[in-house]
């Protein structure tokens, strides 16, 4: 049996998690299937780098690391991610949104669903109107 790499000395689980139920997210990296996807191959690609998801749950591994199962509605993989591999989308420090200037609004926009179209404005109705 293969050692387990328990790649940094970080007990992650002393601290709360990064993460929040329900948390926009978006992939840092590709992750591939190690084998714990069922119907998919080993090696077969469940996320790409910027895909956008949601935290559906966390969990620990070896007592160490927070795992969060992520839900990409875009592709309907539910993928279980470290920390490492995800960044919020709905918590940017301050200072971060101030960077991005006009471009914060479309980021505040991806990956929410979006506004149903045909919508009448109602003061666009004459007034005899239904």
């Amino acid at each position: 049996m293969a050692d387990i790499n328990r790649d940094d000395e970080l007990i992650e689980v002393a601290f709360p998690p990064r993460f929040n139920y329900g948390e926009r997210v978006i992939a840092r990296s590709v992750i591939r299937n190690d084998g714990t996807y069922n119907g998919k191959d080993i090696g077969e690609v469940l996320v790409n780098k910027g895909d956008i998801g949601y935290v559906t749950s966390i969990n620990t591994f070896l007592q160490q690391f927070y795992i969060y199962a992520v839900d990409f509605v875009d592709t309907g993989h539910r993928v279980g991610m470290r920390a490492k591999e995800l960044c919020t989308l709905d918590h940017l420090p301050e200072d971060v949104l101030a960077r991005l200037g006009v471009d914060a609004q479309t980021l505040h926009a991806l990956g929410r669903p979006q506004q149903p179209t045909g919508h009448t404005d109602p003061s666009s109705l004459p007034e005899n109107a239904p």
